[in-house]
């Protein structure tokens, strides 16, 4: 045994003291006795306790004024809401040692009454694995059965019992795996990875939702690349995302190839990263070349070519959203990244016109600063002249852009008449007539033809109405 002294709430040893007057076991477990040893901030606190937690949890709900109490009467779990006068409020999941069997074709297991050790060595890694006494006897000492303490200090992940079982049990833990891998900078062992490796099409059991809320956690990582990289090499993510893991490889045809895909959007993504935690954007960098395999083409006075793979792109992004069941509301942000993650490239090689950036800004509207984060992440050539050199182009469109912002204002830009205008102006009804003209009209303002104004815009869209309907004349 190891004995920890930390800051825990005093509050949670007042359960152990209530323990205690029961005549119970009481531990502290999991993720929070190991981000503890790892010095990490951890909100989640799980209280194990040897017999029935059910009374016990009203016993501490009761006692230490707890709020917010909801009982799982049937997994044997009871959560509440605890309130230290130091350190604030805390969500507490108070659960009962158990073992587990589980049938082959569900992760939902039939759980018993147990033992600790037990219920230990149900866990998915040793780091896990580890239990923290609360009674007054022995209170603060680390119980760890699997040296979970040692492999903290190496950084490694290994499962407790037999890998392979493990994830068979639960498949689930395979994603946890990765997941934990990029999270800590932890190392698999040989032994997980082959087990993931053999095993990984388990993972179709499991809800794409409990899936996507792990990836979800990989993707936010400091590194994302650490734990994908994982999920590609077992397989895991042509299981449950086979459009990126086509990106994967790269072909020779004549002597000439184009870089590995996949692991150039790693790059991507860790770059991103670096200075963004938007969830979103992440997966928009994860996304941002899943055209390129279905529109990959060779010939000899080119070499490789993608040409619309952006377009392709955003109807694989609706594709993947659903079938991951990812939430929908971001999925206009992460298509409108793919399909202009390629507008500011052009522009940084040539004579930059204000329409043109007026275009972009237009285009990109509020999302413009993050569209210009994810080229600039899109760069990821070893060349460092090369990098240099786009780099400093891309300043030139940001300069460029804050002159045409500052002279005009166009990164908050509505049109200076609305198509409920058009249709008073004109007499017209709402049909498409009043969408064309508006359109014209909004373009002959980013296009500089016209002021921003309203009675210019009203003169402009009389003088196209009278031609639209001369030229219908017969």
């Amino acid at each position: 045994m190891t004995t920890l002294s930390n800051s825990i709430p005093e509050i949670i040893y007042q359960i152990g003291d209530l323990a205690d007057k029961a005549g119970i076991g009481c531990y502290l477990v999991g993720g929070y006795v190991r981000d503890m040893l790892m010095q990490r901030t951890c909100t989640d606190i799980d209280i194990m306790i040897i017999g029935d937690p059910v009374p016990f949890a009203k016993t501490v709900y009761d006692e230490l004024n707890g709020k917010n109490f909801v009982l799982f009467e049937r997994f044997r779990t009871a959560q509440l809401e605890l309130s230290d006068p130091l350190q604030g409020t805390f969500k507490v999941e108070l659960v009962g040692a158990r073992k587990e069997s589980y049938n082959t074709d569900s992760r939902k297991p039939v759980t018993l009454i147990g033992t600790i050790e037990d219920d230990l060595s149900r866990r998915d890694f040793t780091i896990n694995a580890l239990a923290l006494v609360l009674n007054r006897k022995g209170r603060n000492q680390i119980i760890d059965l699997f040296n979970g303490v040692k492999d903290i200090e190496a950084g490694l992940l290994k499962t407790p019992l037999d890998p392979e079982q493990t994830f068979s049990d639960d498949p689930l833990r395979m994603m946890r795996a990765a997941r934990f891998a990029a999270q800590l900078d932890f190392k698999l062992l040989p032994e997980v990875i082959d087990a993931m490796k053999a095993i990984h099409e388990r993972i179709h059991i499991v809800s794409m939702e409990r899936v996507s809320h792990e990836f979800f956690k990989i993707m936010l990582a400091s590194r994302p690349s650490k734990g994908l990289i994982i999920l590609y090499e077992t397989g895991l993510l042509k299981d449950i995302l086979p459009e990126v893991a086509a990106m994967a490889g790269i072909e020779q045809v004549d002597g000439m190839g184009h870089k590995d895909t996949l692991f150039h959007t790693f790059q991507v993504i860790d770059n991103v990263a670096a200075h963004s935690d938007n969830l979103w954007l992440r997966v928009a960098a994860l996304l941002h070349d899943i055209g390129k395999p279905a529109t990959k083409r060779f010939t000899k006075s080119t070499g490789w070519t993608f040409h619309g793979h952006d377009a392709v792109g955003i109807k694989f992004v609706s594709k993947i959203f659903r079938s991951m069941r990812w939430p929908l509301d971001p999925l206009d942000y992460v298509q409108k990244m793919v399909r202009l993650h390629h507008r500011p490239i052009p522009l940084s090689k040539e004579e930059i016109s204000d329409s043109a950036i007026r275009r972009l800004m237009f285009d990109a509207g509020e999302n413009l600063q993050d569209l210009m984060n994810l080229c600039k992440a899109d760069v990821t050539s070893k060349n460092p002249r090369k990098v240099s050199r786009i780099m400093s182009n891309f300043n030139l469109v940001e300069t460029k852009i804050a002159e045409v912002d500052e002279k005009d204002q166009l990164a908050r830009w509505r049109p200076p008449i609305s198509g409920e205008d058009i249709m008073l102006a004109l007499d017209l009804p709402e049909g498409k007539a009043v969408g064309v003209i508006k359109k014209r009209m909004e373009n002959a303002v980013i296009d500089g033809l016209i002021p921003y104004d309203s009675d210019a815009a009203l003169d402009f869209i009389r003088q196209i109405y009278e031609e639209m309907t001369n030229s219908e004349k017969p």
